[in-house]
């Protein structure tokens, strides 16, 4: 067998006659096999975005305050979809164009034990508490973008403590875990809000793993609830996303 006979053997697949119709200068296209023009390349760029869609009465009302106001206070159980829904926001407006870069913000707390001397250089000991960030990221972009957007500063990723001082302009600014944060803490935090910027402080005032008397989210959401400006939306158990089991374990938790 020559050389392009046996190349178009590889391409196409074995002979078969029944492959041509009347014209035998006509030959169809092999569909059986998924055949494709694109170069098989694995690292290639995601080409799509999941729509967002609010699976609950409680995610709506996030969703919509989100689009209105300007700071928001997300608070409810474990699984309600606070994080996904509010990074899944935050990337809706890098692409548009409405802002110029996301800060995800997350205090380092231990869930209740202390993991030690964590080696590497600042990023790595920072990695495990900001895991679940990327997380969210990485569903609604691909890693090389994400990686992308960080390395040129569309995207930051800091966690609490480096926030004093500084003002956040054109931005769309996520607090995770703001439960984990005392009331000066979260004080500082709100007003980092510049000019054009978006802010959704998420956390679930239940699951603190400070002190009961340290945590700040339910008295600052208290004290915001009363500005018209600013919108607190509780969520419940009924606006549980993950598994069934997780809405009856926390009913009796």
């Amino acid at each position: 067998m020559t050389k392009r006979p046996l190349k178009r053997l590889v391409r196409e697949g074995a002979f078969d006659e029944r492959q041509f119709d009347d014209d035998a200068k006509i030959r169809r296209l092999p569909t059986a096999r998924g055949w494709t023009p694109m170069p098989h390349q694995e690292d290639r760029d995601q080409g799509y975005l999941k729509t967002i869609k609010a699976k609950s009465p409680g995610q709506e009302r996030l969703i919509s305050a989100i689009d209105a106001r300007n700071l928001v206070l997300a608070l409810g159980p474990a699984g309600s979809g606070k994080t996904y829904l509010a990074i899944a926001k935050a990337v809706e407006a890098l692409e548009a164009g409405r802002v110029g870069r996301i800060v995800l913000s997350r205090p380092a707390v231990e869930a209740g034990e202390s993991l030690g001397f964590l080696p590497g250089e600042l990023e790595d000991k920072l990695a495990p508490y900001l895991r679940p960030l990327y997380d969210a990221l990485s569903d609604r972009l691909s890693m090389k973008r994400v990686r992308t957007l960080i390395t040129e500063g569309a995207i930051e990723i800091a966690p609490v403590g480096f926030m004093r001082g500084r003002t956040l302009n054109n931005a769309f600014v996520v607090i995770d875990e703001a439960q984990n944060c005392t009331y000066v803490q979260l004080k500082m935090l709100l007003t980092r809000l510049g000019w054009n910027s978006t802010m959704v402080v998420t956390g679930d005032p239940n699951q603190s793993d400070l002190l009961p008397e340290l945590s700040g989210l339910g008295a600052a959401a208290e004290r915001l609830e009363a500005l018209s400006n600013v919108a607190v939306v509780r969520l419940a158990d009924q606006d549980i996303v993950r598994h069934p089991l997780v809405a009856d374990m926390l009913s009796v938790l």
